[in-house]
This record gives C-alpha cells, structure tokens and sequence, in this order.
C-alpha cells in the first residue's frame, strides 16, 4: 500500500541548491516488540532497583540506545564474571546460555531474562527435538549472541551450524534418520527458505519447527524493502553493522536492483551516494528508533527538496509481556 503525500506547493519546489528527491520510507521498520520490550526491561529494572544496573551484552544491538541507557545509570558487560556481587542483572534480548542464568543463581544474584519470547520459542524447541533423540541441524550465523545462546540450550554435540547452502549441500550427520532443524531468528527469508528445502530434500524425514522460526518483525521488515527497492536508485538502512536483521535488509535492497547502504544515523551519509539519485528508500532495523529515521529524513530535506511516500506492506500490533518480577 502506498500513501502519496500531498502535491508539493511553490515553495516546496526544486531549486538549483536544492534538487528534488522523492523519498520512499518502509513501513514496518524500527522497533519490535522484542526490542521495545527489553530496552523497558532496563529502564524498570533502573527504576525499581536504582543504578547501577549491569546488562550482560548489549540489551540490543544500537549504539544510540545503548548509550541512552548508560546515560540513566546501565552498565554493559560482556560476561557474568564482570558483574559485582550484589547488583542486579539483565540479559540481553539475543538470549543467553543456561549456564548464565545457572551461575547468576549460583551467586546469589538479581537478574532479569530480556530474552525475546521468539527466542525463548526456539529454544523450547531445541530442548524438545534433543529429547525426541534428534540431531539439531541450525541455520544461522557462527558467533552471533542468538546463535550462541541457543546451542547453550542443549548438550554440547547436539547441534550443528549451517550458515550457507553449500552447507547444507554438504552436511554428513553421523544418523541421518533423527534429524531437526531450526533456525535464528533474524535471517533473511529468502536464503533460509533454499538452505531449508535443501535440507528436507536430503533428508526428507527431518523435523522442523512449529511454525516459522523467522520472527514476524524480520520477514515484515524484509517485505517491506521488497515494495519499495524496486522504486529505488539508493536504499539507507539505519542499523548497526552488528545487528543481522539489519544487514539482511540492506541485502534484500541490493537483490531488487538498489544500491545500499548501512548506516547508523544521519551523520554517516557519504552524499556523493546520492549524486544523479532520484529516488531514495528508507528503512530501519528492528533495533533502530524511529528518532534516528526522522533525523535521516531531516538530513535530506536540508539539501534536497523532498516529497516523501510511505510504502506500508504490514501493520504490526505484537506486544509481549514483561517479567513478573518488574511488574509485580
């Protein structure tokens, strides 16, 4: 669905210094629910317990919220061993191992699960499959905190990593008759859908997921570049370089015909990306505030005299619960 924006007045019409740009804006994009829900986790868990608060990982992956909450009195470390006795800590949305949570017991600490609930799914669902005496086969991408934490769901070996369709060209489990597979969350619909019919091809007995693994906010957000690259000379993408759903929608633009680009916010534009372009899209990754779009679309209209369209593919209404023990 496209919502044109009004005919330009005189005053909005091109000049000179000012040549005109049609901006094309992806809507889903930004935020999900997943990420609203932790980047709260913190905030409540500031307000109930006072900084400091430690945050194992970053809660999301965004330097801008990051940094906001380190402003109100979050602290990021990288493992348990960096926590203080005494103070509480969250988990980040990617989720982590059990052994995290099991240590964080074992000290006596305050912690709080941020781990997205479409997380939490898969890895009900490896723990399922592995007491089914299944062989998990799992697409994703090696050393990704998502990644990471769902092998740490289930005994060492139980597991193998597939990050490409030649390896699932090539994979030689030791029983091909027990096998499942599962998939992160956060990758592109399109290489998991070929690297998944591999699989079922080899191995035409193998379980797969209750339902897509794929989060809604993913396929959306990759549905949504899919209706506006085609349009387009250029694709932003706010984002961050670590953030996978990010760089999956940076290269579905590039798979409908569109130049690129990942940035984090306004101040990373190379505007020679824009010299001869008509017609630029905008998107955001799933951990990207909307502020960090519209100070994009602000960047713009400073050099170009814009007209905007929103190109809208879905309308997202999840919101997930927050812990108990924030909210009781």
């Amino acid at each position: 669905m496209i919502d044109a924006a009004p005919a330009p007045t005189e005053s909005m019409l091109a000049t000179a210094d000012r040549p005109a740009l049609t901006v094309l804006v992806a809507a889903p994009r930004g935020f999900c629910a997943g990420v609203d829900r932790a980047i709260h986790i913190v905030e409540l868990a500031l307000e109930r317990w006072g900084a400091p608060v430690y945050v194992r990982h970053e809660i999301v992956h965004n330097k801008f919220v990051v940094d906001s909450l380190k402003a109100k009195g979050a602290i990021f470390v990288e493992e348990l061993d960096e926590v203080p006795d005494g103070v509480p800590v969250v988990f980040s949305a990617h989720g982590v191992p059990k052994a995290v949570p099991a240590k964080a017991e074992e000290r006596g600490l305050t912690y709080v699960d941020a781990t997205c609930p479409l997380v939490s799914k898969v890895h009900r669902q490896a723990e399922r499959l592995v007491a089914q005496g299944c062989h998990i086969l799992f697409i994703g991408h090696e050393g990704h905190p998502e990644v990471i934490g769902t092998f740490g769901q289930v005994p060492d070996g139980a597991m193998t990593l597939i990050e490409t369709l030649e390896d699932a060209q090539t994979v030689q489990p030791a029983d091909s008759s027990k096998l499942g597979f599962l998939t992160q969350t956060t990758l592109s619909v399109d290489d998991t859908a070929d690297m998944v019919a591999e699989l079922k091809r080899r191995f035409p007995a193998i379980e797969g997921p209750r339902g897509d693994d794929i989060c809604y906010a993913t396929s959306n957000r990759q549905q949504a570049v899919k209706a506006m690259a085609p349009r387009c000379d250029l694709v932003l993408v706010i984002g961050a370089s670590n953030s996978s759903n990010s760089q999956r929608l940076r290269e579905v633009a590039e798979r409908e015909g569109a130049r690129s680009y990942l940035i984090q916010r306004a101040a990373e534009i190379d505007w020679g990306w824009l010299d001869g372009v008509a017609t630029v899209g905008i998107t955001a990754g799933a951990s990207a505030p909307e502020l960090l779009v519209q100070e994009v679309i602000a960047a713009l209209t400073e050099r170009f005299t814009v007209s905007s369209e929103n190109i809208t593919s879905a309308v997202e209404e999840v919101v997930f619960k927050l812990p108990r023990a924030l909210t009781a």
